[in-house]
C-alpha cells in the first residue's frame, strides 16, 4: 500500500520487510487502523487517535506501545510532554510479503489480516468520498480526482512493465509533496490496483 503496507517493494530505499514478529505485532484491527492514520496523517497522541478511532486512549496507547516495540512506529523526537507522547509512521515502504512469514500458517494469516484490514479500510474512504463528494466538497476537488478502471489484455511482461510504470509516477508524487504544508493542502490516497483476473472460464 502506498504509504502504509504493500504487497510488493517500493523503489524508496527505506523500505521495510516485515518479519514474522511484526506481522503478528500489526495483525489487529485497531492497530491496522493505528498504523493507516498515523501512514496517511502524519503524527498523533493517543489522545487524538482515540477521537479519530472511537475507542479509548487507553486502548490506543497500549495499542501504541506494541507496535512501537517493533519499530512499526516511533515517538517523534522532541514533541510532546511526559503525559502527551507523539507518535508517527517511520518514512519508507513497507513489504508484506516477508519469506519467513510466508513459510508458516500464521504467518499467512498474519499478512491476510493487515492486509484485508487495511483495503477495508481504503475501500472504506472511497465509498464515503463517493457518497458526499457531490454534496460537500469543493469542486476544485471533486475536479481533480478520479475514479476509473480499464481491462486490457496483456502478457506477463507488459503487466510489469504496467506497474513499473505507475508505481514510478506514485513515488515521485510522494517523494516530492509527502511533507507539503499549506492552508489548502490535504492529504490525498494514491491507490493503484492492477492484477490479472481469472481465465477465461475459470
Amino acid at each position: 500500500m502506498d504509504d502504509g503496507t504493500s504487497g510488493r517493494a517500493s523503489r524508496e530505499p527505506a523500505t521495510r520487510v516485515l518479519d514474522a514478529g511484526a506481522l503478528r505485532a500489526l495483525a489487529h484491527p485497531l492497530r491496522v487502523q493505528i498504523y493507516d492514520i498515523l501512514s496517511q496523517y502524519g503524527p498523533q497522541t493517543s489522545s487524538s487517535l482515540a477521537a479519530l478511532t472511537g475507542e479509548s486512549s487507553g486502548a490506543t496507547s497500549y495499542h501504541l506501545r506494541a507496535l512501537a516495540r517493533q519499530d512499526l512506529i516511533r515517538e517523534v523526537p522532541g514533541r510532546g510532554t511526559a503525559r502527551e507522547r507523539w507518535w508517527e509512521r517511520p518514512i519508507g515502504g513497507v513489504e508484506l510479503s516477508a519469506p519467513e512469514a510466508a513459510r508458516t500458517p500464521a504467518g499467512r494469516a498474519a499478512m491476510q489480516v493487515v492486509m484485508t484490514e487495511t483495503l477495508n479500510r481504503r475501500h472504506q474512504q472511497l465509498m464515503a468520498w463517493v457518497a458526499t463528494a457531490m454534496d460537500t466538497e469543493p469542486e476544485q476537488w471533486r475536479e481533480g480526482s478520479i475514479i476509473s478502471s480499464g481491462t486490457a489484455r496483456l502478457t506477463a511482461a507488459q503487466l510489469a512493465d504496467l506497474t513499473r510504470r505507475i508505481q514510478t509516477i506514485i513515488d515521485e508524487t510522494v517523494d516530492t509533496y509527502r511533507d507539503q504544508q499549506g492552508e489548502d493542502v490535504r492529504p490525498v490516497t494514491i491507490r493503484s490496483d492492477v492484477f490479472p483476473l481469472p481465465p477465461e472460464g475459470a
